[in-house]
């Protein structure tokens, strides 16, 4: 009896040891049910913000640190490629940050990873932002992350060519052909890159994955049925009446179409907020506003890119990292941070406060995102871009008919799907 209570204690102390090795999973107070406690401040915080994007920390860090007695301590990782591959070297090593920023089309892949920490937040929190900055932020049910800005392509055009915005696509069609001539364009957009693709076959019903009320289902892909075959043949129309130049086919066509605007050739293109500056600094005098409706009465269907702050699942102080992410992303500091960045902020409060309401490309961003649905953020998008790439490019040039291409798109995504399982 005495050697199987022996056995017994040391089963449990072990387990013990192995749980505390592994990096801390949960995020929040804990709920025993009894009166909850809240963890033992840190020192510091430690965060990693966006190259080029950390000035209006300092504030923010001031603040926090004067209500709460933590120093934030931040640097700057390029976001987009760096930040999660440091993160992985940098986690494990215990010399990783507590809060990080990602996009979220990689909040899938690094959830599975274990890199970062699912969230534990009130509603009352998560209801400040727009619903489809939450499902991004959201992966197989669970939050991750607390969404920081937004981004979705835009309809922006020359005042001195066009002298407002066209309200529907089939007046952008009118208006180019009529104005697309001796080297001139009336409206011009990267249709055979799928990211701005999507828009069109979104909006005429073709989906990539079924959302199943917020899960993603990868077996279910609707790139081929009868709605994104019909935005295949409307994007196609657009290439044979000639109403875009041969140059801005591939992967040189972004910089075609951004030299054809800036030069004064353009009246019109379906770009993003990036494109603002360049604009600007061309003297352009550019107006901006969501994209105009399509001819069965929906919006353009953009994606939506949104950028978030995520607790890393090495931190010690995962409870402290969530309060921080809940201080940054209130209603004050986003608008604070949007002044000093000029990235959009998706709190639902910001969207008719003036600073974002008398901001024109803002306000665009703001309304068009509401039409916009978040990139998937689930590993197998990453299967999609190629074959979509490739059967674009055959629609637009006149090699394929728009479903023979799709269909060969779909085999070729839930092949590469099934070979990365």
């Amino acid at each position: 009896m005495k050697k199987a209570l022996s056995i017994l204690l040391m089963a449990v102390l072990m387990l013990g040891v192995l749980s505390a090795c592994g990096p801390k999973r949960d995020s929040g107070t804990k709920n025993t049910g009894k009166k909850e406690e809240t963890a033992a401040k840190p020192e510091k915080l430690v965060v990693w913000e966006d190259k080029d994007k950390s000035g209006w920390l300092k504030k923010v860090a001031a603040d926090f640190e004067k209500k709460n007695g933590i120093k934030i301590e931040y640097k700057e990782v390029e976001m987009a490629t760096k930040m999660r591959d440091q993160l992985r070297l940098d986690g494990p090593a215990g010399t990783g940050p507590d809060i990080v920023t990602l996009p979220h089309d990689q909040v899938g892949q690094v959830a599975n990873e274990g890199l970062i920490a699912e969230l534990k937040v009130d509603k009352a929190v998560t209801d400040k932002f727009s619903d489809s900055s939450i499902a991004a932020e959201t992966y197989n049910g669970k939050l991750y992350g607390l969404p920081k800005s937004s981004e979705t392509p835009i309809f922006i055009y020359n005042k001195d060519l066009m002298s407002e915005a066209p309200k529907t696509m089939d007046d952008v069609h009118a208006f180019a052909k009529n104005f697309s001539k001796d080297g001139k364009y009336g409206f011009l957009a990267l249709w055979d890159n799928y990211y701005f693709a999507h828009g069109i076959i979104g909006g005429m019903g073709g989906y990539v994955f079924k959302d199943n009320n917020g899960t993603l289902d990868p077996k279910d892909i609707g790139l081929n049925n009868e709605g994104a075959v019909k935005g295949a043949e409307y994007i196609q129309e657009w290439y044979k009446e000639g109403l875009f130049p041969k140059g801005i086919i591939g992967e040189n066509g972004g910089s075609a179409l951004d030299g054809l605007f800036q030069e004064g050739k353009v009246a019109s293109v379906m770009s993003g907020p990036w494109s603002f500056k360049p604009y600007k600094d061309a003297k352009i005098d550019i107006g901006v506003t969501a994209l105009p409706t399509l001819s069965n009465g929906e919006h353009v269907k953009t994606f939506m890119g949104v950028k978030g702050w995520h607790v890393s699942a090495y931190s010690k102080n995962q409870e402290w990292a969530t309060k921080f992410l809940e201080f940054i992303t209130n209603d004050d500091n986003s608008k604070y941070r949007f002044e000093q960045t000029a990235e959009v902020p998706t709190n639902k409060a910001l969207i008719n406060d003036p600073v974002i309401k008398d901001n024109e490309g803002a306000k665009a961003v703001a309304e068009q995102s509401q039409y916009a649905i978040p990139m998937p953020n689930i590993p197998e998008m990453a299967q999609v871009w190629d074959p979509m790439a490739k059967s674009l490019q055959t629609i637009v040039t006149g090699k394929a008919e728009p479903k023979k291409a799709l269909d060969t798109a779909v085999k070729q995504i839930k092949t590469n799907i099934e070979s990365t399982k």
